[in-house]
């Protein structure tokens, strides 16, 4: 087994642990069935996503096993990171404490509409690792690396980000909570104040950048923003 495959499983069974307890301490109970499903979606797409770039495109695993905020080179987004951290952990517990104390009713056909969405987000982030195989967990340029324009770069210029957005958007309903989406609000924010940051970045470090800004006129959601 390689180091690579190494830090990438241990990376996905400790985030689906800490996760796991995120979820089921707060609901008090393991009897928690959006929790389960939204677990199975969650991380069964996460591992397929492993599996298949560990054997296709091991070089993206490599740049994608070092992330969170203590990894980031620049304090702006070390300070973005940590709050996005604290929000996604915030909409998780909260939507288990609304399970348990039934602080609100999400009905049964939104919880699994929600996590077809999240299904459907996750294969679309898989598409966008498949077309740049630089989408790393932090904010670099690195070598050889180029402006890519194609596939859903060519709709929005941050595509990642995107299925990010949604997957948070739509975890506290999968979770059967109203209230944690007040939470899930805020990671959005950080993913913007993110993304803003690293445009800047990449402005000024990725020849070709700002020609295809001028290009690509949408960020996040085609003919919005």
């Amino acid at each position: 087994m390689s180091n690579v495959t190494k830090k990438a499983f241990q990376g996905f069974f400790f985030l689906m642990i800490v996760w796991g307890l995120f979820v089921f301490l707060p609901a008090g109970t393991i009897y928690y069935r959006q929790g389960w499903l939204y677990m199975l979606v969650f991380f069964g797409s996460t591992l397929f996503i492993t599996i298949y770039f560990l054997k296709k495109d091991p070089k993206l695993i490599e740049r994608r096993v070092h992330g969170g905020p203590t990894a980031e080179k620049e304090k702006s987004q070390k300070i973005i990171q940590g709050l996005a951290s604290f929000f996604s952990v915030a909409a998780i517990v909260i939507s288990g404490f609304d399970y348990r104390y039934q602080w609100s009713h999400v009905p049964v056909y939104l919880v699994i509409i929600s996590n077809i969405i999240i299904l459907l987000c996750f294969f679309f982030i898989f598409l966008v690792f498949k077309e740049n195989s630089y989408t790393s967990s932090i904010i670099e340029v690195g070598e050889e690396q180029k402006v890519i324009t194609t596939g859903p770069y060519a709709i929005v210029r941050h595509p990642m980000y995107t299925g990010a957005l949604v997957i948070f958007l739509f975890t506290p309903l999968a979770l059967g909570s109203f209230w944690g989406i007040l939470f899930a609000v805020g990671v959005i924010a950080a993913i913007i104040l993110r993304l803003l940051d690293e445009e800047k970045f990449l402005s000024k470090n990725l020849e070709g950048y700002d020609e295809y800004c001028s290009k690509v006129r949408y960020r996040l959601i085609p003919y919005i923003w």
